[in-house]
C-alpha cells in the first residue's frame, strides 16, 4: 500500500483547527474529504502538528495511504480541486519512504508569528496578523527573546489544558525581525507545548511596550508559573510555516 506525503497551505480563519472535532469543520476533515471524493477511499490523514482554530500553515505536512499508485502530480491536483471552495492547497505531493510518519519522524517545526505595529489597523492583513499600535522596541524584545531559548522547563509558557507528559523543551531559535511596519517572531523546535508560541509572544510584546524588561522574562521562564506569562497572543497571527525531516524521509 503507497504511502504519500503531502505538504499543505491554509487559512485557519474557517477552521476549528487542524484535528477533527466535535463540531465545526477541520483542515484533516475537509482534506480527507477530498481524498475520498477522488480516491473512493475513507483513509485517516496524520498530521505534523495540531494547529489551532485561527491559525494558519505555510507548511503543515501529513501522510496518507492509499490502496492504489498514483502519480504524485496527479493526486496534488486531484486533491486540490476536491478542496475548494476550503481555504486550502496542497502545495507538494510526494511517494513517501516506508513507514514514513509526519508527526514521528519531524526533526523540526517551524512557526512564525506576525504583528502590525503602527497606529492604523491593518487591512490586508486583517485576522492573518497582531494589531499593536503602540511602538515596539524590537531590540528589548530579541534580548528577551534569547533568553528563552535552550532546554528549558516551560510550565510558564503552557496552556492549562495541554495534554503533553513533560513541559521540558528545547527551543532552538527565538528570532525577533523588523521589517518597516511588521515584526516577525519565528520560533525553531522539534516540538512545543499547547500555547506555547502564542505566550512567548504575548510576553514578548509586554517587552516591546516597555512593560517588562528582558530580565523579567528568565526570571518568568524559571518560575514555572503560568500566572508570571504575558496575555496568549491571538492564534490568527500564528503560522506554521514549515516542518523538516531528515533526508531519508
Amino acid at each position: 500500500m503507497p504511502r504519500y506525503r503531502l505538504t499543505l497551505e491554509y487559512d485557519g480563519t474557517g477552521f476549528v483547527g487542524w484535528q477533527h472535532q466535535g463540531d465545526g469543520r477541520s483542515v484533516q476533515e475537509a482534506l480527507e474529504r477530498a481524498v475520498e471524493r477522488f480516491s473512493g477511499e475513507r483513509v485517516r490523514v496524520h498530521g505534523a502538528g495540531r494547529t489551532d482554530s485561527g491559525v494558519h500553515a505555510l507548511g503543515q505536512c501529513c501522510h496518507l495511504d492509499l490502496a492504489r499508485t498514483v502519480r504524485p502530480k496527479v493526486l496534488r491536483e486531484a486533491l486540490n480541486a476536491h478542496l475548494r471552495p476550503a481555504p486550502a492547497v496542497v502545495t507538494h505531493a510526494a511517494e513517501a519512504a516506508p513507514g514514513f510518519d509526519a508527526r514521528r519522524d519531524a526533526t523540526m517545526r517551524v512557526y512564525l508569528y506576525r504583528i502590525v505595529n503602527r497606529k492604523a489597523p491593518p487591512a490586508l492583513a486583517r485576522k492573518r496578523a497582531w494589531h499593536l499600535p503602540r511602538p515596539l522596541d524590537t531590540g528589548a524584545m530579541a534580548d528577551a527573546a534569547r533568553r528563552l531559548e535552550g532546554t528549558h522547563d516551560f510550565t510558564t509558557f503552557r496552556a492549562a489544558q495541554c495534554q503533553a507528559a513533560s513541559p521540558v523543551r528545547t527551543l532552538q531559535s527565538l528570532a525577533v525581525r523588523r521589517c518597516g511596519e511588521e515584526i516577525v517572531i519565528r520560533a525553531w523546535a522539534r516540538s512545543f507545548l499547547h500555547h506555547q508560541v502564542r505566550a512567548m509572544v504575548g510576553t514578548l510584546a509586554e517587552v516591546g511596550e516597555g512593560r517588562r524588561t528582558p530580565a523579567d522574562v528568565g526570571a518568568a521562564l524559571a518560575a514555572c508559573d503560568r500566572s508570571r506569562s504575558g496575555p496568549t497572543a491571538p492564534a490568527y497571527g500564528l503560522y506554521l510555516e514549515a516542518v523538516l525531516y531528515p533526508p531519508a524521509c
